[in-house]
């Protein structure tokens, strides 16, 4: 039977606070989503009309996917910082960078030489990408992810 005692102890405040960082980035990648959708809801006569919309449930689905996708990074976030034992702001920033370019790379790589996409596009995601791993490293050693600081 699995133990819930193999995952690391990370701060709860420090999760809430990194949720919240990580998903207001996500929301600044996601705004056109959501700036079509509130011009969609002007435009429906009522709200229950626009409540029953397709763009009304595709944006909620998005919203409710990244506010839980952000938690879980935070969540494995802090629990890097806490097992290796990242006290300073240069090991957070290390770690974000290795987190960034173990996860965010190759498929910006794949963007760029194997998709031909702009590379306006891409540099976008990338500063993004940037701001959620070291970024979050970052926002989350300076507030603190051990339970016990003296462990």
């Amino acid at each position: 039977m699995a133990s819930l005692n193999y995952f690391p102890a990370v701060k709860a405040s420090s999760i809430a606070l990194g949720t919240v960082f990580n998903h207001a980035v996500s929301l600044a990648i996601l705004t056109p989503v959501f700036g079509d959708t509130y011009k969609r809801a002007q435009a429906a006569n009522t709200k229950e009309e626009f409540f029953k919309s397709k763009e009304a449930a595709s944006a909620a689905a998005a919203w409710g996917s990244s506010l839980v996708g952000s938690a879980i990074q935070a969540y494995g976030v802090g629990a890097l910082i806490n097992n290796s034992g990242t006290l300073s702001t240069k090991g957070a920033a290390y770690l974000g960078t290795l987190i960034f370019f173990a996860s965010s790379a190759p498929s910006f790589i794949s963007q760029i030489f194997t998709e031909k996409r702009p590379l306006d596009t891409v540099a976008v995601g990338a500063l993004a990408r940037v701001f959620e791993t070291v970024g979050l490293s970052l926002v989350m050693n300076y507030w603190g992810t051990r339970t016990n600081p003296f462990d």
